[in-house]
């Protein structure tokens, strides 16, 4: 008589952050804590959050392993039964292959979940002490990045976008950053556009400039940023752009205040 076949255990995609430990959400690290297997990046995840693995815990750095590799750890794990943990820089939604994966879970029968993180553009906003949006100014935000290895559809070109007039939050792109100002010029957006680099946002080492697209350019390379910054660039960036919200004004009635 066969064995009935054992259900795999879940795997948890978890959102770690921007870089500082403690902007992990509560879910997430109650997760980490319980985990058997953790495979983290390990370029971009601080390895502090690691701290709270109980002992015994087998902990995989997924910058050094191919895609079939990772899937392979975390299948493997999940067919015997254990808590597993794929853990993902910022929110695992925006540029972290974590559709890929999934779909290759999805291959292998084991079930996953996604648990959301604070991404790095909230982090770069917190820092700089800005809001995205703008009342009558903009209430559009637009993350992207710049073509390289992986191509962005034509359509998604940084000038059709900057013609929007959006907040801008460019990814992945700082040592390219004279393209990306020129895409944005291009757009229409004005040499006088306030714009700004978050270099590793939330992260002790953190850096942030801030400028605009005349200068923003220079400073980035001055400051020596090549990787791990983001670039925000857009009206609501500057000071005092926005005119007064009126979900907090006396004369602004909702179900909450006559």
């Amino acid at each position: 008589m066969k064995k009935a076949r054992k259900t795999p255990s879940t795997v948890y995609f978890v959102g770690a952050g921007p870089g500082d430990p403690e902007l992990i959400t509560v879910k997430g690290r109650r997760l980490l804590i319980a985990a058997d297997v953790v495979v983290y990046a390990g370029s971009l995840v601080d390895k502090k959050i690691l701290n709270c693995c109980k002992k015994g815990a087998k902990v995989f750095d997924s910058a050094k392993l191919a895609i079939e590799e990772i899937i392979g750890i975390l299948s493997d794990a999940a067919m015997q039964g254990k808590k597993v943990v794929r853990l993902h820089t910022g929110d695992p939604c925006l540029y972290s292959a974590v559709g890929e994966q999934m779909r290759m879970l999805d291959c292998r029968g084991v079930p996953y979940e996604v648990v959301p993180g604070v991404s790095s553009a909230f982090a770069a906003a917190a820092a700089l002490k800005k809001e995205l949006t703008a009342p009558e100014l903009t209430q559009t935000v637009i993350f992207t990045r710049l073509g390289g290895r992986t191509k962005v559809p034509e359509k998604e070109r940084l000038s059709s976008l900057a013609s929007h007039g959006a907040t801008i939050c460019v990814f992945l792109s700082v040592s390219m950053i004279d393209d990306v100002v020129k895409e944005l010029k291009k757009g229409g957006l004005r040499s006088n556009t306030p714009a700004a680099v978050v270099y590793r946002a939330s992260w002790k080492d953190e850096v942030k400039i801030t400028g605009t697209l005349k200068d923003i350019a220079q400073k980035a390379k001055k400051a020596g940023f090549k990787r791990q910054a983001l670039i925000i660039a857009g009206a609501a960036l500057g000071s005092g752009a926005a005119h007064p919200t009126k979900l907090y004004d006396r004369g602004f009635a909702h179900s909450y205040r006559k």
